[in-house]
């Protein structure tokens, strides 16, 4: 509680941008002219006012950007003397507040004001919240004394009793601002003064530890940074004591580059980049990110190997003879390399290795459904070349910088997959396998099959830069494999700097050779079985090859000949089976399951596709290799269905356009063929290729088409065994085709014994294995009407296409 007593008039002391509480003592400079006219003129009124007077009193009020304060403090002048400093000053006690009322006038140039003091009563006892709120202060007061390190204040404080005489105490704390102990002074309730310094008091500890923290954290890391930077420099001088303990000289790590690269056997180009590199590694200093850049890159660039080369083997039939046992087939990869190997013979018994600043590398495509053996042969190459083989996996790669390199500048850069298999190779001609080219990607970082360009052109690798070296690497006679499924999804650029070698499949006699000679042994290893111990008969290897896989590869085949000798191994621990064993073909349905591909030639006539008019038989080529194709075609009932063509089976833009193209034909040409036309206008024709979840197109089911829908309007069945595939133009011209090998030989493989084909494709028979012909009628046509003669039999009863049921 508070209230004013009697007036007071007193001389005003001023104080700018300072606060004075009661009981607070301070010492004033008198040099200003404000405070000294204060004093005289308080001096003056005691010394008129007699002896009884007592001490000088003025009124000390905060003046705040020229405003004065609400509130003052009568203080007394203890004494008048010198400052620490010499100049003259008055020692002032802070007695009570003081309300600053009107001014009025006095001795002296002071300015004089009425007042009224205020007067203070706090309740005895003090309530419980107000005792606990003095512990608190004097709690809070007493850490903040310890912190400082002012332990003789600390007892001071714990006796103060009075609240308003401990609240006042606060204004003695540096931390408070101006405004805050003018609030303090206006305030005249003494608990809630006691109040407001608490919170202040309080704000100001947590202030003091988050800077603590701050600060604690800030020197850890300077002392860190010290201890490292001490370390440094004793590992130093350790390593520069052991160098002259073992008489080595006192050269820096950039001295034993620079001895590196001139003992290197770099070329010329290559070290003076190298020796420019080591001159900014000098430079720079120990903590320089820089430097570990350039050290890396000294690494990479010490370890390629420039000058490191293997002679290749001279031996062509040795080398011949090494392909022949390590795969059969294959025929024109082998003749290819046989012939590489002559030439570079030829070439180095003439002196003309290098050409023109190039060597006589090569590059090579090997295309061909999965299970060939792509991989496997460019391995088998190497070894017959005598060189050194790495493969490079490119299924997947979207990132340019993975063929040439990451830019230095970037944080982890590396040199690309080509530079590393080089390394890895540990000679400058390796065979490189660029394994699953087709399968390429590209994206925002860059198209990775773009940066093969100059890889695989013979023209330009004498002088690859990988954006990490940023140096020519000679690439001329590395010999370059690469391998892919699908030859339309390499890039035509690429593909023209590179030689096609086509791998089309196999033959149903030699995936025996190859599982007599080549899987079966490697899976009696595998199953823990001796070659004497489980023998397959040959007719055995067959009917897996025939029945079980149809495949253009052979990688199904070899997981069924494991899936056999594992039943075998497994019956033989189980005490159900002795050994040895001979595996016939009777064996196999009891061992592995039935068979999962018949030819159509061997099932029942009536469960045959093309025991009904209308389903003819075509050949395509898919990634897997060569594939059967059945078509069927229907016609709507005239009441219930909408004339025009119906298309299904998940079909390309191609393939519906030689759906239209054979409609077409017959329309125009039907009465010639004596066919009933007429049905074509007035009724829906429903063309379906079976497999829907397939994707099909291309333009070579055109004469498949034209027969499918001949003996629907006919009712003349087609032929079980006949295949077909051609393109058929509007006038029924019978046009070429791609893919004939590989269409053969799935003809081949499912039992086919008659094959049409286009006139203009006989020469591509020239390619097809002499064992698959001998077993193949095959004709060549250039008219569809020659294709209907073959492949339509005889209408045993002629019956009108309108009795047909609804298909």
């Amino acid at each position: 509680m508070a209230h004013s007593s009697a007036p007071l008039t007193l001389p005003v002391l001023p104080l700018d941008d300072e606060v004075v509480l009661p009981g607070m003592v301070v010492p004033l400079d008198l040099s200003d002219t404000e405070v000294r006219a204060a004093v005289e003129a308080a001096q003056a009124a005691v010394r008129a006012d007699g002896p009884s007077a007592g001490k000088p009193r003025v009124l000390l009020v905060p003046r705040v950007d020229g405003a004065y304060a609400a509130t003052g403090v009568l203080g007394t002048v203890e004494q008048v003397g010198r400052l620490s400093d010499g100049d003259p000053g008055a020692l002032i006690r802070g007695v009570a507040r003081v309300r600053i009322g009107a001014g009025t006038t006095g001795p002296g140039a002071a300015l004089w004001v009425e007042g009224a003091q205020v007067e203070e009563s706090v309740p005895e006892p003090l309530p419980g919240q107000v005792t606990e709120l003095v512990k608190e202060y004097k709690a809070l007061a007493t850490e903040w004394l310890k912190k400082r390190g002012a332990w003789q204040v600390v007892d001071r404080v714990q006796q103060i009793e009075g609240v308003s005489a401990l609240a006042d105490n606060s204004g003695y704390s540096p931390f408070l601002t101006t405004a805050q102990k003018v609030e303090l002074l206006e305030t005249a309730d003494p608990v809630a003064r006691l109040r407001l310094a608490t919170d202040h008091l309080r704000e100001h500890l947590a202030e003091q530890d988050v800077a603590e923290a701050i600060a604690k954290d800030v020197q850890e890391g300077v002392d860190k940074q010290q201890r490292e930077f001490l370390l440094r420099r004793q590992l130093d001088a350790v390593r520069k004591e052991l160098r002259e303990l073992n008489g080595e000289s006192e050269g820096e790590e950039s001295n034993d580059y620079r001895a590196r690269v001139e003992a290197a056997d770099l070329p010329e180009k290559v070290r003076e980049a190298a020796l420019k590199e080591v001159e900014k590694l000098e430079r720079s200093s120990d903590q320089s990110p820089e430097g570990s850049w350039i050290r890396t890159w000294l690494d990479t660039v010490l370890e390629l190997p420039w000058r490191e080369r293997t002679e290749d083997v001279y031996d062509i039939a040795g080398a011949r003879a090494v392909l022949d046992a390590e795969h059969a087939g294959l025929e024109d990869v082998k003749e290819r390399i046989t012939e590489y190997l002559a030439v570079r013979k030829r070439r180095a018994d003439r002196g003309l290795g290098v050409v023109g600043g190039r060597r006589g590398g090569a590059v090579l495509a090997l295309v061909g459904p999965p299970g060939v053996g792509k991989t496997s042969v460019a391995e088998s190459v190497a070894h017959a070349m005598g060189r050194t083989f790495v493969r490079v996996a490119l299924g997947g790669v979207r990132d340019e910088a993975e063929i040439r390199g990451h830019r230095r500048t970037y944080v982890g850069a590396l040199p690309g997959r080509i530079v590393r298999a080089v390394k890895e190779a540990g000679s400058m001609n390796p065979v490189v396998l660029l394994d699953e080219i087709d399968k390429l990607g590209s994206d925002f970082r860059g198209d990775p099959a773009a940066a093969l360009l100059e890889v695989l052109d013979p023209a330009q690798n004498h002088t690859f830069r990988d954006h990490y070296l940023e140096v020519e690497l000679d690439l001329s006679d590395v010999v370059f494999l690469a391998t892919a499924n699908v030859l339309e999804a390499i890039p035509e650029a690429l593909l023209d700097r590179m030689e096609l070698v086509r791998l089309d499949g196999y033959t149903e006699d030699e995936k025996v050779v190859i599982a007599r000679d080549h899987l079966l042994p490697r899976q009696l290893e595998r199953a823990g079985l001796d070659g004497g111990e489980v023998v397959l008969e040959e007719e055995a290897l067959r009917k897996l090859a025939g029945e079980y896989t149809r495949e253009a590869g052979v990688r199904n085949l070899e997981r069924s000949l494991a899936r056999l000798l594992r039943k075998v191994a497994a019956q033989h621990e189980t005490g159900e089976r002795e050994l040895p064993f001979t595996v016939t073909p009777d064996d196999l349905r009891a061992l592995i399951g039935r068979p999962h591909h018949v030819p159509e030639s061997a099932q029942d006539p009536a469960e045959r596709r093309t025991s009904v008019p209308g389903v003819a038989t075509g050949l395509a080529v898919t990634g897997a290799g060569g594939d059967v194709l059945f078509v069927e075609a229907s016609l709507a009932d005239p009441e219930t269905g909408a004339a025009g063509l119906t298309l299904t089976g998940q079909l390309g833009d191609v393939m519906k356009e030689s759906a239209q193209i054979a409609l077409s034909f017959l329309r125009s040409h039907g009465a010639e063929l004596e066919l009933p036309v007429a049905d074509l206008k007035d009724r829906g024709v429903h063309v379906h290729f079976p497999a829907g979840a397939v994707p099909k197109d291309g333009p070579s089911a055109g004469i498949t088409l034209v027969t499918a829908l001949s003996s629907l309007l006919s009712g003349r069945l087609v032929r079980t065994d006949v295949a077909m595939t051609g393109e058929v133009s509007l006038t029924g011209r019978v046009l070429p085709i791609g893919g004939l090998k590989q269409k053969l030989l799935a003809a081949h493989r499912a039992g086919i014994t008659t094959v049409v084909i286009p006139k203009r494709n006989e020469p591509d028979l020239d390619d097809v294995p002499a064992e698959v012909l001998e077993k193949l009628e095959v004709h060549p046509v250039s008219d569809v009407r020659q294709v209907l003669q073959i492949a339509l039999s005889p209408a045993r009863v002629p019956v009108p296409v309108a009795s047909y049921p609804n298909r």
